[in-house]
């Protein structure tokens, strides 16, 4: 990492409706692609490549720490935690499962998926349990996970209890966030020749699977990623990688747990995202979502979307509060703040 770096502030005055002053402070910059971000005691932390994982201080950039996780070069997309660890898992195999001590940042492997396709693509923590997924094996069900955080380590395979998937659906391991959850239910997204939702019953374990009519067909359309405000309304977002221009069919809503989708401004949008969040105390009217060319902002709950910045290399964000937001990406970690209430 960079020892001496300086911070990158600069104002953007908006011209569309709510004409919001945005300020951006470059938080981190290191050799790193982040693809995975956690909140936690006034600090970013992240994982991503080279094995490297860490924190930065939202408040002092020079209040940071780093370390890797092994003397591999591993590649970490998935992030998430509980009240004593994280839990991150690198991509491609040997799957590696570690946890990192919050009180000493000490890591440990403490399970290992040597499946010759597994390929993790988000890690979600959501009461008790971690869940997470990996793309399917040649069986072409999703292998479907959850465990404990606990010191005494407990995985347990839900694969007998997944529906099949199709022949070329997968997911994207593009912001530790294709899955999501409520009170009640586990939604993950799929991509591919096929993009549809998998949600799961919580206290019944029940499994649906719903078709969506969102851009899909090839290796690389599909959703990327989703939220749920609530049992109901949900956002997705996503398009095609190598056409990230393109904007049909790459935004939608539900208002139904998942069950049917909407499309949300189809060719009126910024293209391709990998990442969308809602914003705290906006009851689910606003979100924000970013992309490999800029981030975007809705406050009609996801119906039209304007360009607040059009800075390039983010992947990944989440909010702090409801005035400010952290991105991530390519070689950086980046703080945005509305210097005024919406």
């Amino acid at each position: 990492m960079k020892k001496a770096f300086g911070f990158l502030l600069f104002l953007l005055c908006l011209n569309f409706h709510f004409a919001q002053k945005v300020k951006f402070e470059t938080l981190l910059k290191d050799n790193i692609s982040i693809r995975a971000l956690q909140i936690y005691d006034g600090k970013v932390w992240y994982s991503g490549t080279d094995s490297k994982f860490g924190y930065v201080s939202l408040k002092d950039s020079a209040d940071k720490k780093q370390i890797r996780l092994s003397g591999e070069n591993l590649q970490f997309r998935t992030l998430a935690q509980n009240h004593a660890y994280f839990y991150c898992i690198n991509i491609e195999s040997p799957a590696y499962f570690f946890r990192i001590d919050k009180s000493t940042m000490k890591p440990e492997v403490v399970h290992t998926d040597s499946a010759k396709n597994a390929f993790y693509d988000a890690l979600h923590f959501h009461g008790n349990y971690f869940y997470t997924f990996s793309d399917p094996e040649e069986n072409l069900k999703l292998k479907f996970a959850r465990f404990t955080g606990n010191v005494n380590f407990n995985i347990n395979y839900l694969n007998k209890e997944l529906l099949d998937l199709k022949k070329g659906e997968a997911a994207f391991a593009a912001s530790n966030t294709n899955i999501a959850s409520s009170k009640k239910n586990i939604w993950i997204a799929t991509g591919g020749m096929a993009s549809r939702i998998i949600k799961m019953n919580l206290k019944t374990g029940k499994i649906q699977l719903y078709e969506t009519p969102f851009i899909q067909g090839t290796s690389s359309q599909g959703i990327y990623s989703i939220d749920f405000y609530d049992q109901n309304f949900g956002i997705a977002v996503g398009g095609d990688y190598t056409k990230q221009a393109e904007n049909i069919n790459n935004i939608a809503t539900t208002y139904d747990g998942g069950k049917t989708w909407q499309i949300q401004a189809s060719g009126k949008n910024g293209g391709y995202k990998t990442c969308v969040k809602f914003r705290p105390k906006s009851k689910g009217k606003d979100m924000i979502a970013v992309g490999d060319q800029n981030i975007e902002f809705s406050d009609d709950y996801g119906k039209t979307w304007k360009t607040i910045s059009e800075e390039k290399g983010l992947y990944v964000c989440e909010w702090t509060d409801e005035n400010t937001a952290v991105f991530a990406g390519k070689n950086r970690i980046v703080k945005m703040t509305f210097s005024e209430s919406l």
